[in-house]
């Protein structure tokens, strides 16, 4: 199998469905096939509609499509993505699997449902060749092959999603005994490549691998926490970001996967894993049953672990205090061991602080990792055959900052021997050997086979850039403290930005002059990308309210001239540059991707010129360069530009955000040319691409002038419907001040329309605009709430 392009799911569920979903957001046509109802409901019966009719027939499945448009998070990266997928039922369209290239089953999670449905509907209907999987999250994939003929077990394997498909890059694939090694080549190749999956290969064990060491984390939450007298506040303020873990934690996760969910998981731990030394664990205190029975299943009933209610004082917050069985106050526990923590970026550094300190916190989370850590250890052979495997699921697939062996380097594996035997813990024999998991090694980065007791390469795709292993074989060539030039061979460059969430200040920007020099003078082309939690959340806020602060606004004038000047040197270097955003590109991030040749972003790309919400106008040359799009396209169609211009100061003054690459088009932030990278681990060798085939044929621009402003007429029709907005209770005065202000810039300034303007004059209109803003209590306002709380104050 080389092609895959049509795909069946069978069980349109919440998951069916939107396993469906992210296969339309890759292109693919999906078939989507669920049950025939018993009976029309009543609407249809209403209707006059019979069990005979399509509608009546298809209505699960049509429900489960139709339902993707109301979820949230959004399944899809566009809503017309959902014609990709087409519906009916398994006794009118089952033989329509023939035209499929591969089948997921994705229904209840019950074995004898599952092979009833592949020996009664699936294998007589399957075309030869297809690839067959499930979606199971722990049934035994051998059991279940024993159901299938020699020719499809041979092409079988289970595809474990996570949930949601589309946010969550963990996909385990389980081969049975039977599976074609080339079958899992291709599926591995196919999701990774074309889903963005990050693919993890586990064994034919219950649950697999990640639910199985995070489901064990969390119930090891639960009993730390009853031994040490804890709430469920106080260990989700120590299981989350302290303990280089996701902002959930354990008790958050809980509510967010469904505290049903995690009970059965857990349950089905219990029962399947006779030899576990550590089977108990997952028998789930008598107060997680009660609240289960009791519908306190967590995000889905509203109240799980936590809850909130709204009144008239606003939002207020409530943990479950399982000692009475009701919900407490919120108390916002603090720890000094974590507040010191804080402060520091590098999760390593940050998780040995922890369990270096001497609070409960610290205790806890010794404790808490202690076992976690031991038990991972010794399930390898058992669930995996390596300690890649296991780290990537529980980063994947849990959201971890580091996985379980990272975790033992960043406390030191000495240490972690040492403090464990002192507590009177049994110390795996083998981990006493070993002095780190991971090290870099003439040039390689390594592994350490637990099996082997030998150092392994860390597997890499061939066609996957990693900035962090150039940066340690000496590729870097210019740097300072906010970013860096790295070699990626080919005569192409790439400027990483490496600040706190790489916030762009004077030292990106004096790099982006290096880095231009350095390849107009060295190379063929250069790429703007970094390995980050984000691309870049803007410019750098504290430095502008000090400035502001200080009433230093000569220093805002030459701070914001400065950075015109490097996104000018972006747009007209002598070489193309080519922009690999990924995750937030805020502001200052996104004007930096505006003025590059052109961006290959990620498919889950969140960005916008989001200033207003500090009060400010994008005056990085993002405002003019959206005026400059809606001009030219105006001239290109020969029309008004009137349609384009509002368009784009709707995205500004609305502080839009795209809510993935996708849409970035509609948003006029891609142009023709521009592509989006599905796997994250390719986005930055794509762009070099990029970057190599525009350069063959490259011809530098000058900056434009003759451009024909808009004029004060269109900016005219803006305020009077900013006029109606404020006066309709839409808008508060001052967001009405801040949007004249973009909408005279945008639209050219106070002169009439047609008047010939040059892009240099949009850059002043931006830096004045920006200027006089600055100059507001409102905006000062606005910035310090921003900093404070992290999110827009709407004053």
């Amino acid at each position: 199998m080389t092609q895959i392009n049509k795909v069946a799911v069978l069980g349109a569920g919440v998951m069916g469905a939107t396993i469906a979903a992210h296969l339309a957001n890759a292109g693919v046509q999906v078939l989507l096939l669920d049950i025939v109802p018993r009976e029309p409901d009543t609407g249809e019966a209403a209707a006059g509609l019979t069990l005979q009719d399509s509608s009546v027939r298809n209505r699960i499945a049509a429900a489960g499509r139709d339902g993707l448009l109301k979820m949230k998070p959004a399944p899809f990266f566009l809503p017309g993505y959902a014609a990709n997928i087409d519906v009916g039922n398994f006794d009118d369209d089952i033989a329509r699997l023939r035209e499929c290239d591969w089948v997921v089953e994705v229904v209840i999670e019950n074995m004898a449902i599952k092979k009833q449905l592949f020996t009664e509907k699936v294998v007589p209907n399957l075309k030869e060749g297809a690839i067959l999987s499930t979606n199971t999250s722990g049934l035994s994939v051998n059991d279940m092959a024993e159901c299938l003929p020699e020719a499809v077990r041979k092409n079988f394997l289970v595809t474990h999603f996570f949930n949601p498909p589309r946010y969550m890059r963990l996909l385990e694939i389980v081969p049975c005994s039977a599976t074609d090694p080339a079958v899992v080549a291709c599926m591995a190749d196919f999701i990774a490549n074309r889903l963005g999956k990050g693919i993890v290969y586990a064994k034919d064990t219950p649950n697999f691998i990640a639910n199985r060491i995070g489901v064990y984390a969390i119930s090891n939450c639960i009993r730390t926490m009853l031994e040490y007298d804890m709430t469920v506040e106080e260990v989700d303020a120590v299981a989350g970001p302290a303990t280089a873990r996701p902002k959930s934690a354990a008790f958050r996760t809980a509510d967010l996967v469904g505290i049903d969910t995690l009970q059965h998981v857990a349950n089905n731990s219990y029962e399947l894993l006779a030899n576990d030394e550590q089977r108990d664990i997952f028998k789930f205190p008598d107060f997680v049953k009660e609240m289960v029975a009791k519908g306190l299943l967590g995000n889905k009933s509203k109240q799980g672990f936590f809850k909130k209610v709204k009144d008239e004082s606003g939002q207020q917050f409530f943990y479950y205090d399982y000692k009475i069985g009701e919900y407490a106050p919120s108390q916002r526990p603090k720890f000094a061991s974590i507040e010191s923590a804080k402060s520091i970026d590098d999760p390593a550094k940050r998780l040995k602080a922890i369990i270096t300190g001497s609070d409960k916190a610290a205790l806890f989370a010794w404790v808490n990792l202690r076992d976690t850590l031991i038990y991972t250890l010794n399930r390898i052979p058992e669930i995996a055959d390596d300690i890649v495997n296991i780290d990537n699921a529980m980063k994947w697939g849990f959201n971890w900052e580091l996985g379980p062996f990272e975790m033992l380097d960043a406390i030191g594996v000495a240490y972690f021997v040492e403090r464990a035997e002192k507590d009177g813990i049994a110390v795996p024999a083998g981990l006493k050997a070993i002095k780190q998991f991971y090290t870099f090694e003439n040039g390689v980065h390594c592994y350490y086979d637990m099996q082997a007791a030998a150092c392994r390469e860390v597997p890499r795709k061939a066609d996957q850039i990693s900035l962090s292993l150039l940066r340690k074989n000496s590729a870097v060539v210019e740097k300072n403290s906010g970013a860096s030039v790295i070699d990626l061979g080919d005569g192409v460059f790439c400027l990483e930005f490496h600040t706190k969430m790489n916030a762009i200040g004077g030292e990106i920007l004096s790099m982006v002059h290096k880095a231009i020099k350095r390849t107009e003078e060295d190379g063929v082309g250069l790429v703007i990308a970094n390995e980050g939690s984000m691309f870049s959340a803007g410019a750098n806020l504290m430095l502008l309210v000090m400035a502001i602060a200080e009433g230093a606004f000569d220093e805002i004038n030459m701070t914001v001239r400065n950075f015109q000047k490097a996104m000018m040197a972006i747009k007209y270097s002598k070489i193309p540059v080519v922009a690999a955003p990924h995750q937030l590109v805020m502001g200052g991030g996104c004007e930096t991707c505006l003025h590059a040749d052109a961006i290959i972003p990620h498919a889950e790309t969140y960005m916008g010129l989001v200033e207003i919400g500090v009060g400010l106008l994008p005056a990085g040359g993002g405002t003019k360069e959206m005026a400059i799009r809606a001009i030219k396209l105006a001239e290109e169609y020969e029309i008004d530009a009137t349609p384009f211009i509002f368009k784009n100061f709707m995205n500004i003054a609305m502080a839009k955000v795209s809510m993935s690459a996708a849409e970035l088009i509609p948003m006029g932030f891609m142009r023709q040319g521009d592509a989006i990278a599905m796997d994250i681990d390719k986005r930055i060798h794509d762009a070099k691409l990029k970057a190599l085939s525009l350069a063959a044929t490259y011809r530098p621009g000058r900056p434009l002038t003759d451009l024909k402003a808009p004029g004060r007429g269109v900016a005219a029709s803006i305020k009077s419907q900013l006029w109606n907005m404020q006066k309709g209770g839409f808008i508060s005065e001052y967001d009405q001040y801040l949007a004249t202000a973009v909408a005279d810039v945008i639209t050219g300034g106070d002169v009439p329309a047609g008047t010939l303007i040059t892009e240099e004059y949009l850059l002043e209109l931006e830096r004045e605009a920006f200027l006089r803003l600055c100059g507001q209590k409102k905006t000062l306002e606005r910035i310090q709430h921003m900093l404070k709380k992290g999110k827009p104050l709407r004053n």
